[in-house]
């Protein structure tokens, strides 16, 4: 009978570790960053259907990067207990810092068992506060550990350079425009040399505190991006086409409002009493 191989605790720790921050690391990265009415997400996505960045609640946000079928996993279950508490106490009861030790809780206990490999994503918890001072950025990584982040951070990738940048760049207060603007040059910055990210491979959301809604996550599509950004997707004539298509009947656009030209919400159900 052959005996098994023996590893020390702090051994098998760093390996699981190190396992879990090169499937991270594959990834691209993610940027938030706090501006004067809240915090924008800014990541490279190709995919317009698997989101990096969702809403959890009324004033909080998820956002991830990884495994998608693994913080996919953990960003239901934040809905689930977000639903839950709301739903037997009050919605004002949920909270970011909440959710945080949940999934802190969660990935701690997935990391130190020695029965399952442990998650390769990163997380950002956010909660917008009716003011700037009441803005909450919580960072989790794989192994559990909990991060309040200020101004801005960010996780997979090439973080280092990123972070510089932004070091560097950022300012606080600054408007929603230039914050994305600082955001997607962040996520441009690379080991030998920068590049531009079109505003199509961009997926952008923001808790915006200005908001009438009792929800303030709101994402922003690739018109909004392009007009921003000035970097649009190539026209029919080679020009860029930096405005959504136009009703072919009434030649408005219909994602906007005919009167004030501002973009339309979409109607939002009142919260069940």
């Amino acid at each position: 009978m052959s005996m098994p191989f023996y590893v020390s605790p702090e051994q098998l720790m760093k390996d699981r570790a190190d396992f879990a921050r090169k499937g991270i690391a594959r990834g691209r990265s993610l940027v938030v960053v706090q501006y004067a009415d809240g915090i924008v997400f800014v990541s490279e996505n190709l995919s317009q259907a698997l989101h990096k960045v969702s809403e959890i609640y009324d004033r909080i946000a998820f956002a991830a990067v990884g495994r998608y079928n693994e913080f996919e996993n953990l960003r239901i279950a934040g809905v689930r207990l977000a639903d839950m508490r709301g739903y037997a106490y009050d919605r004002a009861d949920v909270t970011g810092r909440a959710l945080a030790n949940a999934y802190a809780q969660t990935l701690g206990t997935i990391f130190s068992s020695g029965g399952e490999k442990p998650y390769e994503v990163e997380l950002f918890v956010a909660e917008v506060g009716e003011t700037v001072e009441g803005d909450s950025i919580y960072r989790l990584t794989y192994d559990g550990q909990v991060a309040d982040e200020h101004g801005f951070a960010v996780m997979g990738g090439t973080v280092e350079k990123a972070t510089s940048y932004l070091k560097e760049h950022y300012q606080a207060g600054a408007s929603l425009e230039d914050a994305i603007r600082i955001a997607v040059e962040a996520l441009g910055q690379g080991e030998t040399e920068n590049r531009t990210v079109p505003a199509a491979n961009l997926e952008v959301a923001v808790l915006d505190r200005t908001r009438s809604q009792q929800r303030k996550f709101k994402r922003l599509s690739a018109g909004q991006l392009s007009r921003i950004l000035g970097n649009g997707r190539p026209g029919s004539d080679g020009s860029e086409t930096t405005h959504p298509p136009t009703d072919p009947v009434s030649g408005t656009d219909p994602l906007r409002d005919p009167v004030s030209g501002e973009p339309d919400d979409p109607p939002v159900a009142p919260p069940l009493s």
